[in-house]
Formats: structure tokens, sequence, C-alpha cells
């Protein structure tokens, strides 16, 4: 047995020293690729600075205030039963703007996706339901393709117009001033990206953590550096804006189809589509402003399953199918920026390859027992150096976002980010070769999605007034006139009842908008948990138990509840509490039920 060990042992150390000889030369090339676009995005903020210009001045909000063009927000959908009442709430309640409408495309055979969508096109005017002519799941630019369809038999049949297509999925979280943004800025450019970013999760989190780190950097310094270069934009899927006239022009001279229904990403191969056409495109890089950053936030997948799927769908339809597509065309710039969206293929099952060889080498000691070549030492430091540098850089971006201690915990995030990027690529490999091989298409590798419970979107919370304007269900001048009279012991909406230009259920239809509150009691439910909470306590705070349901405690009222009623009434029940707004007029209806 030692005999066998002596000689195992030099060979083992042998062919490790070969391999880490290969992948340090070949992470140092790729180090100093990562260096030199933090050269470019240093030159282009210096020279901005030498103008006597910021990176990206945004617009101020006189600048805003133009007349706004029509939009449509699409969303594709596939079993998203559980996210996409609350996101179209959410949304229609936080967006400051006025003039859009959600177009939600589902499929027959996705039913409780489907009723989902309809009970919302009861509560909204603005939301429209398309359904897809065949049974799910496709593609997600097949099911984008429907609703565009759809949004053409609107017009059709309408008498409207929509200026810009905005893309979304049924996580997201659309910044307030986003549509305003896009709104300016469809004046001069056909394609319009709003930065996405993450929500922040715990630090321990880990796989959450690197969609955190990755999205931060790559929105702060790549995409910046990018668009500077002249590099085409890719669409990141969400938080697009597609001028008409750009989509209308892309369907002319380069297909019958605006997504094309074969590539798992769309929304890149739009991106690249765009820029071949001659149509501008901008990105506009993370910005805080008093409803945090501009950017479309969402959850991403927490478990690694998740993201190893996500990802293998993102490297095949990027990296694999574009290499098919397109090859290395359009000129240098455009060549060398395909190239960084390629290079993970080799790049990241090599990074979990030195990521193992390393422990190896700490754990057996290697180096004490078989010294490397000078060059090899040589290049290692170096490569040492510039992953130093690389990680110093996603550091300081994601602390620039999540802060520094969110930010401490980056470079143990980024060797797990190494495992599950070398799982994602090999398994993209695998099923893209396969796919060719017999002449298959691929499928859609839809992720599950979750959305904020409602403290968290409280950042993006309107005034009730905004609310009721920007649904129709005031208007400005009514609105105005109320402020101006209003008695000091009343509040808006109540004022706007007494004035007779709101009814009780428009004003509880909007507070139910604003607070993300389910409206009315669900259909079945009955008072049969009455004696959970005291009698005074319900008197005094106007909230009646209806039902433990699911293990959560079902209350109604016609107030918005505070801190100070659910610490109160957490004092008498551990379970979960669950909010339902009623109407003055139905609370009183169940307040003699309980007598």
């Amino acid at each position: 047995m030692d005999f066998l060990q002596a000689l195992a042992v030099p060979f083992l150390d042998a062919w490790i020293l070969s391999g880490i000889s290969v992948v340090a030369f070949y992470l140092a090339v790729s180090g100093v690729d990562d260096l030199f676009v933090d050269v470019v995005w240093i030159v282009a903020y210096i020279r901005r600075r030498l103008d006597g210009n910021r990176m990206f001045a945004p617009p101020t909000e006189d600048e805003l205030n133009l007349p706004e063009r029509r939009v449509a927000i699409v969303v594709p959908l596939w079993q998203e039963q559980p996210v996409i009442r609350r996101m179209l709430a959410h949304n229609a309640a936080a967006i400051r703007y006025r003039n859009y409408a959600f177009f939600c495309g589902g499929y027959p055979n996705d039913e409780p996706t489907l009723a989902a969508v309809r009970e919302m096109e009861g509560e909204l005017p603005n939301v429209h339901l398309s359904v897809c002519p065949h049974n799910g799941p496709t593609s997600k630019a097949d099911c984008l393709n429907a609703i565009y369809d759809a949004i053409r038999r609107h017009e059709a049949r309408t008498g409207e117009h929509f200026d810009l297509i905005v893309t979304h999925d049924a996580e997201d979280i659309i910044h307030p001033d986003a549509l305003r943004w896009m709104n300016f800025y469809s004046r001069e450019y056909d394609f319009i990206q709003i930065p996405v970013l993450a929500l922040q999760t715990s630090c321990l989190a880990f796989t959450h953590g690197v969609y955190c780190d990755e999205f931060a950097e790559f929105q702060t310094r790549d995409l910046p550096a990018r668009d500077w270069m002249g590099g085409f934009i890719p669409s990141a899927g969400v938080g697009t804006a597609y001028s008409r006239q750009g989509l209308e022009k892309l369907v002319r001279f380069d297909s019958k189809l605006i997504f094309e229904p074969d590539s798992l990403t769309e929304d890149y191969e739009n991106g690249r589509r765009f820029r071949d056409l001659g149509l501008r495109q901008i990105f506009i890089p993370p910005i805080r402003s008093k409803d945090g950053w501009m950017a479309t936030r969402e959850f991403f997948p927490q478990a690694a399953r998740d993201a190893i799927r996500q990802r293998t769908r993102w490297v095949t339809g990027i990296s694999l199918q574009g290499w098919q597509r397109h090859g290395w065309q359009g000129g240098w710039r455009q060549v060398y920026w395909v190239w960084r969206d390629r290079k993970g293929l080799i790049g990241s099952p090599l990074s979990l390859a030195t990521n193992l060889a390393t422990v190896y080498c700490l754990v057996t000691r290697m180096w004490q027992r078989t010294a490397p070549p000078d060059w090899v030492a040589w290049i290692c430091a170096a490569t040492l150096g510039l992953q130093m540098w690389r990680m110093a850089v996603r550091m300081a971006c994601v602390s620039r976002v999540y802060g520094w201690r969110f930010a401490s915990l980056a470079p143990v995030r980024a060797l797990y980010a190494n495992f599950i990027n070398a799982i994602a690529t090999v398994r993209a490999l695998k099923r893209f070769t396969v796919a060719r091989f017999r002449g298959e298409g691929l499928a859609w590798l839809k992720t599950s999605h979750s959305y904020p419970n409602r403290e968290g979107l409280v950042v993006h919370q309107r005034g009730l007034g905004e609310i009721l304007v920007s649904s129709g269900l005031v208007k400005p001048d009514q609105l105005s006139m109320a402020l101006e009279t209003q008695p000091a012991d009343r509040r808006i909406g109540e004022h706007l009842i007494d004035l007779g230009l709101l009814s009780e259920n428009a004003l509880y239809q909007a507070l139910s908008l604003q607070q993300g509150l389910p409206l009315g009691v669900p259909a079945g439910m009955r008072i049969d948990a009455i004696r959970i909470l005291p009698a005074r306590l319900m008197r005094n705070s106007r909230v009646i138990p209806l039902r433990v349901s699911d293990g959560r405690l079902h209350v109604v009222s016609p107030e918005v509840p505070d801190d100070a009623l659910q610490a109160a009434l957490r004092e008498h029940t551990a379970l979960d509490i669950r909010f339902h707004l009623v109407t003055p007029t139905q609370f009183a209806v169940l307040s003699k039920r309980t007598v």
C-alpha cells in the first residue's frame, strides 16, 4: 500500500501542477481582460468629469414632466398564480404614470394563472389578459409574441395606440418613476434599459447573494463601459422599453416576429438585433432616488438547484445559441463584448477546477513536495494579484448598493458562485449538444418566483390622492379642490366621499392597492374565531377576527393596520395575522353578527 501511494502521489502532484499552469495562464488572460474593462470605465469617468459632466446625468423633475406616451407593459406567464396578483396590485399602486396598461399573457392549460389575471382585470381597468393560441409552456419569446399580437388586436378594437412596449416578469417591483424616465429617453432612443438589482436578503443567503453581487458589479461597471465603447446593450428581459417604431422596423427588416421563439434568451437577442438595425440604445446605470435605486427589483432563486436551472438557460441562450446564430461578426467592439459574454464557457469550469486544486494543494502541502517552475510561480502570483483587484472592485460595487457588511462576504460567495456557474455551464453544453444531435428544440427552463411581503414594499408607496387620480377614480382638479377645502379632522378620502366625488367602494379599492392588502371578506369564510380576541380590543381597534386557516388568523377592519394595532393583536395570539380591508358599511354589517 505504501508503495502504491509513493507512486500515486508524485503522479497526481505532476498532473495537478500541469493543470494549474494551464488554468493560471487562462485566468491571467481573463484577469487582464477584466482590468481592461475597469480602465475603460475609469477613463470614461475621468473624461466626463474633465468635461464638467457626471458619468451619467439623470433627468430633472422638470424634464420628466413631458406629455405621456402610451405604454404597454407585457408580462409573460406560466404557473405564476402565487405572485401575479400581488405584482399587478403593488405596481398599479406604485407607478407614477397614468398612460399605461398591463398585458399579461398566459396559456389555456394554466387556468389558475388565468383566473388570477381575470380577477385583477375586474379590479383594475388597465389590466388585460391575452391567452396564447396553444398550450404551454413553449418559450418566453413565443408567449411575448402572442401578447404583442393581442396588443395589436386591442388597438384595432379600441383605436388606441401604444408608443412603447416594456417587458417585465411576474416577480418584478417596478420603480415608481421608471415609466417617466423611459418616456423621457424615448424621444432620442429606441431601446432603453433600466437596471435590474436583486432585493437584499440575509448575508448568509449565499445563492441569492451571488445574484446581488454579480448584478451590482455588472450594472455598475460592465454595462456603462459597454455602452461607452459602443457595444450593443443586451436586454435584461425586464425593465426594457422598446419604441414601437423600432419593433416595427425589426419586423420589416429582420423577421416576422419581434421575439425569436427558438431563443432561450430572446432579450439578449433583441439587444443585438436593435443595434444591427442602427437603432439607438441607452443603458441607465443604477442611480439612487427618493424611492430607492432607479432599478427593477426582484427576488432571484434562493436555492442552488433553481439558480443552476436559470443559469443553464442563460448560458445556453447567450453563449451557445448566440454563437450558433451570429458567430463572431460585427466589428472589433462587438466581437470583444461577445467574447466577454461567452468566455464563461471556459472560465466557469476552470474557476471551479482552480478552487479544487487550491484546496488539494493546501490540504496535502503539495508545494513542499513539488516546487513549480519559476514561470508558473510568476503567473500564479500575477493571477492572484488580478483576482484580488477584481474582488476589491466587486466589493466596492456591492457595497454601493447593499452596504459594506453585505459586501464583506462577497469573496466567500464568489467561491460558491464558481460551483453554481460551473455546473450550469456543463449542463448547458450537454443540453445544447444533445438537442443539436437529435434535431430537437430547447425547452423554456422556467424558474419559480416569489414576491416581497407588504412591509418590504412600503418604500414605493404612493399617496392616496395620487393613486385615486392615476386610477381614474378622481380627476386632478377635483383632488385639488378637495385638498383646498379639506377640514382638519377629516381624511382626504372621507372628504371626497362627503363631496360626492368618490364612492366608499372606490376609496377602499384605492386603499387596497396602496397598502397591498386584500379587499373584502374571502369567499366562503364565516366568523368562527370571535373568541380569540377580547371584545374591548375589537371594539376600540375596529377589528373582527374571522377564522383560523392555514396557520393564520384572518381579521377584517376598515382601518389600515399600523404597528401599534399589530402589536396589540400579537399580545393575544401567536398566529400569523392576515388583514383584510372592508368598507365601514361592510364592517357595520359584520359587527352586528358578532353581537
